[in-house]
């Protein structure tokens, strides 16, 4: 094992589930040393060979630690390989990668019996630990819950997620796209300056009033009586476009109008063109896809600024299980995509001929269902692309489809990030809280989290209780 270099240097040993998340997660622990145990390669071997949506990210992790050993002799391997100059900046690794043959402990010092793989690896990280009680602190890192308690139990003291990944700490401070003011809007404000542009009126005001917004930030107060969107941002002032909380809710597309303030927001960023990603973030029921779709067939059937409406999501079994649908591409998506046809259906309830409607309008709007798994390496021009369910994506999955999006594309991701279906997913560490953290100061985006529940009084009598 690697020696003692520095007192507060560590010896960090990895799961697998670490390496699935975060393929080059190993060059991540600074001048810390990594320890990655035989049982954690043997998963990786399994899981690269396997039809899982994380098979991809094995295959990369392999490929890396492949770089790094590839000319060292076992006893390096074993003793550990220096990640120095691998990567530059100040984050760069300085420490060690080495492999621990775990499969050869004795079983006299195994404290977890069983064969079972995440027994192998606690039990490697504690002999670890046992082995280097004098001179150095050893963590296990795993994202596995019930294997950090484990571990714990099992008398190992450092035990710890990796977070270093993490853009927040906790889902509740995830942007919400907007910033309610208590009281009136106008009480917060000391000084401002106010002009007219064709019909819009913009308000220049102090930036010690909201020292965190950011472009396309909504403002709202608790009155009602104000409503704007930041428009640019100096180091001093922000410019804030009068929306008017009237004119806001007064918004429609394709027959709909805003039920609450959030659908207001959400639709006046979905019909403007100077926005190229709208996120939309919220609760089962909040009219994410409804309105999404809405806007959508508007810009496409009504206005001709688009060409044609790709819709696309996700599943966690879709990998294997789409090939055994029937049909073409776009029939073997329809199950999955079930939540399109619904609000096509709703959007033309009142017609004579429902079917008809919806058949004409999807021919019309050029509606194509497509599989998230065949995007990559397309260019998608002049469309407006719907993807749906983005929750269970990662972020490496979902530059890959916003990658895709060339000139003249709008991107619409909607996602609730209460309903991952991911095993090696959570709200902080899902692609959706990338995209709306990393977006955030990107002029040409905007974010905005639904948190009423408008599908029913049973939906929402459910989103609040159970």
């Amino acid at each position: 094992m690697p020696e003692k270099k520095a007192s507060n240097s560590k010896l960090y040993v990895l799961d697998t589930n670490i390496l699935l998340h975060e393929p080059l997660a190993f060059l991540s622990f600074k001048e810390h040393d990594v320890v990655i145990p035989m049982t954690v390669l043997e998963e990786l071997d399994y899981i690269k060979d396997s039809k899982k949506d994380v098979a991809r990210d094995a295959r990369v992790s392999i490929r890396s630690m492949e770089d790094v050993l590839r000319d060292a002799t076992p006893e390096q391997m074993a003793a550990g390989v220096s990640l120095e100059g691998l990567t530059s900046g100040e984050a760069a690794p300085t420490g060690c990668l080495a492999i621990f043959a775990d499969q050869n402990l004795p079983i006299d010092e195994h404290v977890l019996a069983g064969k079972e793989n995440d027994n192998r690896i606690i039990n490697a990280a504690l002999h670890l630990q046992k082995e280097h009680e004098k001179d150095r602190t050893v963590v296990l890192v795993t994202k596995d819950i019930n294997m950090r308690l484990k571990a714990k139990g099992a008398g190992l003291a450092q035990v710890e997620d990796y977070r270093t990944d993490q853009l927040i700490s906790d889902i509740k401070y995830l942007s919400r796209g907007f910033h309610r003011f208590e009281g009136d809007f106008w009480e917060k404000v000391k000084s401002v300056e106010s002009r007219t542009e064709g019909r819009d009126t913009i308000h220049t005001i102090a930036r010690d009033v909201l020292p965190e917004a950011y472009v396309n930030e909504f403002l709202l107060d608790e009155t009602n009586h104000f409503a704007g969107i930041v428009e640019s941002i100096t180091e001093d002032s922000i410019d804030v476009l009068d929306m008017g909380y009237e004119r806001l809710m007064g918004k429609h597309a394709w027959g709909i109008s805003p039920k609450n303030i959030g659908q207001a927001m959400a639709l006046h960023t979905l019909l403007d063109p100077h926005i190229d990603l709208v996120i939309l973030t919220g609760p089962a029921g909040s009219g994410k896809t409804l309105l999404a779709l809405a806007a959508a067939l508007e810009m496409v059937v009504e206005k001709n600024m688009y060409d044609k409406i790709i819709v696309t999501r996700s599943t966690p079994e879709i990998a294997e299980s789409i090939g055994f649908l029937p049909g073409t591409e776009e029939e073997k998506m329809a199950p999955w995509l079930a939540a399109i046809t619904d609000s096509l259906e709703v959007l033309h309830k009142n017609d004579e001929n429902v079917k008809g409607s919806m058949s004409y309008i999807m021919e019309k709007a050029n509606i194509q269902f497509k599989s998230v798994n065949f995007m990559r390496g397309r260019s998608i021009q002049n469309s407006i692309v719907i993807l749906d369910e983005s929750q269970n994506l990662t972020a490496s999955q979902l530059k890959t489809i916003i990658t895709r999006c060339g000139e003249g594309t709008k991107l619409i991701c909607g996602g609730n990030l209460a309903q991952i279906d991911s095993n090696y997913l959570s709200p902080v560490t899902s692609g959706l809280t990338y995209l709306v953290e990393k977006f955030k100061y990107f002029s040409g985006s905007a974010t905005i989290n639904l948190d009423g529940v408008v599908r029913s009084r049973l939906a929402e009598f459910a989103e609040e209780h159970l």
